[in-house]
């Protein structure tokens, strides 16, 4: 975002209004295919009937949680909450890390794993949904089984994966339009029932949802289908920097109207209707019999928006992981020049992957409902801890706060308790789903934490006269012009003992200027700023890079910028030193030196961080390589192995067998 992030969170247009429509609201906007399915499916599976009180009750639960959590949660307090105009959970992490409070990794992790679940599980929910919508078509009602819509679903899943890696550019501008066509849609058609049953409108009084919770049987379990209402509530915060905060905040007022107007719509309806529904979709019987079919036109048009809009954000949520070392380092592509537009092959088709995978097993988006609502309160509950260290960061009045932490604690736990109702019916799956995710993001981020532990730094002013005596020592063939390595040290008076290893003693490598680079990921999302240090003018230097953590490392094109400014600053000579080279000014070679670190066998550490380890560098071989990751041109790169080791094996019981000389005899016979 830079340093116009904030001026452009309360930049309002009528272009950015129609884009947040697109970008943000796709979700949630579709969460009333299958929200009042989902609470009559699982109050007949219960054996209750569907009566006014069930209808009225629902609904204003729909309410008051589209207002407590969506409206006063994110669009009220959680979009305040901006890492220099970008929000998400790992935003929010780094502006609260500084706490120095080490257990808030746990809620980012957690909530981070959560959050790219729902992007395997939003896509084949929402699209199934749509498509299940044909069967309100008289002529089609008993021919589109499962066995028809799921190679439908699955062909328009595979299609949307396999576009992301051309860029959604050129199909991004629609998406914005589609949403607003869906969203008047749906305003419409709510109303328009809405009128022909003003009863329908005592449900805003929350005395009908805490009846239904209360009082009706089953009550409170009918909040894990409730609760899919406000699914996509953080893709709120999450795109705040695609969209700015009063964008989001003015076409919220639309679009809650509309998903209000809807609801009470389908509630309207079904108290008109309160006998068996027999499979039918409150949601498709709003409809007049001659829109029936482009409403699901525009159903599955705006299915495809939202989880078009999950899996962006997927990419993006890895990428920042990857810069926060919570995920191995994968190959990313930038399909178009627009901002943040980026693609993941490895996470893409591991969505892609996994949401074949539920539309397979699950088959019906009813079966599906139980596995959604887990992943989504649990990325929730997760946001709203570190939320309330944000509140402290900013010196909230502490009433207020704890406050906030009560009343959320309630509705959240609330909310979790009834979604683990589904445990056993498919919640499993998305849980399993997170578990594999928070273990992956939690070996790679601890397995780091072990191994820099271990490594060895030395003061480098120490060797500085043992560089200039290489560079000198013409007995030793020359290795490079530029000589450059990586290093990890965060002090520029250090270096790892391994790089002086490598310099003077593994191979002496003689070279003219020795460069030394450091990269610092830091807070600001799009901060790009580098420091100089001429440990020996013109002859030792290193380079800090200060990105931000949703900036790539492109260390290759940003070195060479750095160097282009020190030559137009004369701070340092780039021609190479080879006389017949110097003479016609030609540039000289540059040599990166990557040093890729294995664990040694000869170590004795303790079992936790053996396991870590282990399951580290097993999955190593399939991460992206040191150099790819940093953007370095391989063919100027060459990879040195160097052992770690953690902890050398002390006692070596041992021992030495020398040749011995034959014991003396006495020649003398004994008497």
């Amino acid at each position: 975002m830079g340093a116009n992030g904030h001026h452009n969170l309360n930049k309002v247009s009528a272009a950015g209004l129609l884009i947040t429509l697109g970008i943000i609201f796709g979700d949630i906007g579709t969460s009333p295919l299958y929200v009042f399915k989902a609470i009559i499916e699982n109050t007949q599976k219960a054996g209750h009937g569907i009566d006014p009180e069930l209808i009225l009750g629902s609904v204003s639960c729909v309410f008051w949680t589209l207002t407590l959590q969506t409206t006063i949660k994110y669009v009220t307090f959680t979009l305040r909450a901006d890492n220099k105009g970008e929000g998400g959970i790992f935003a929010l992490y780094t502006l609260v890390k500084r706490t120095k409070v080490k257990w808030l990794l746990v809620p980012a992790i957690i909530g981070g794993s959560a959050i790219i679940a729902e992007g395997i599980i939003t896509p084949p929910i929402s699209v199934s949904s749509a498509i299940e919508g044909l069967r309100n078509i008289p002529a089609l009602h008993d021919v589109m089984t499962s066995d028809r819509t799921v190679p439908i679903v699955i062909a328009i899943i595979t299609v949307l994966f396999f576009v992301q890696q051309f860029g959604t550019g050129f199909i991004g501008k629609s998406f914005g339009p589609i949403m607003f066509v869906w969203f008047l849609m749906l305003g419409v058609v709510g109303i328009y029932h809405v009128g022909g049953n003003l009863s329908v409108l005592q449900a805003l009084s929350p005395h009908h949802a805490i009846n239904l919770l209360v009082n009706h049987p089953g009550g409170f379990w009918l909040l894990g289908a409730v609760f899919l209402c406000t699914t996509g509530a953080e893709a709120l915060y999450s795109d705040l920097g695609h969209c700015g905060r009063k964008n989001i905040r003015i076409s919220w007022i639309f679009v809650k109207t509309m998903l209000v107007l809807n609801y009470f719509g389908q509630a309207a309806w079904l108290l008109e209707h309160q006998g068996p529904l027999e499979g039918k979709n409150p949601f498709y019987e709003l409809m007049p019999d001659w829109f029936l079919i482009p409403s699901i036109i525009i159903a599955t048009a705006a299915t495809i928006v939202a989880s078009q809009a999950l899996i962006s954000g997927s990419f993006t949520l890895v990428n920042e992981a990857m810069r926060l070392n919570f995920w191995p380092k994968v190959r990313i592509k930038y399909p178009t020049v627009l901002k943040g537009q980026l693609y993941i092959p490895s996470v893409n088709w591991l969505l892609y992957l996994g949401c074949v995978c539920v539309v397979l097993y699950f088959r019906e988006s009813s079966n599906m409902e139980a596995a959604y609502g887990l992943t989504i309160i649990l990325g929730m509950l997760m946001s709203s801890r570190l939320l309330t260290y944000f509140m402290r960061i900013k010196k909230y009045p502490r009433y207020f706060v704890y406050g906030f932490v009560i009343v959320y604690l309630v509705v959240e736990l609330s909310f979790f308790i009834a979604n683990m109702d589904k445990f056993t019916h498919g919640g499993w799956i998305s849980m399993m789903i997170a578990a594999f995710l928070v273990t992956l993001m939690w070996v790679w981020y601890d397995a780091r934490k072990i191994r820099n532990r271990y490594v060895e730094f030395v003061k480098i002013s120490d060797y500085l006269p043992l560089f200039d005596s290489l560079k000198e020592d013409t007995s030793v063939s020359k290795f490079a012009t530029h000589l450059v390595y990586l290093t990890s040290a965060d002090n520029k008076q250090d270096i790892e003992s391994k790089i002086i290893y490598s310099i003077l003693q593994k191979q002496p490598k003689r070279a003219d200027v020795y460069w030394f680079i450091h990269v610092h990921v830091v807070d600001e999302p799009y901060r790009l700023e580098y420091k100089v240090t001429q440990l020996v003018k013109g002859d030792v230097i290193r380079v800090d890079f200060f990105l931000g953590f949703r900036v790539p490392p492109r260390i290759n094109l940003m070195f060479r910028k750095v160097v282009e400014d020190m030559v137009k600053n004369h701070e340092v000579d780039i021609t190479s030193r080879y006389e017949s080279l110097n003479r016609k000014n030609v540039i000289g070679d540059f040599r990166f030196v990557v040093l890729e670190k294995y664990l040694s066998t000869d170590n004795e550490i303790p079992f936790y961080e053996k396991i870590i380890l282990d399951i580290y560098y097993f999955l190593k071989p399939i991460t992206l390589s040191e150099e790819r990751a940093f953007g370095l041109d391989t063919s100027y790169v060459m990879v040195e192995k160097v052992p770690i080791v953690i902890s050398p094996v002390r006692d070596l019981n041992m021992k030495r067998l020398d040749d011995q000389p034959p014991p003396a005899t006495d020649a003398t016979p004994k008497m």
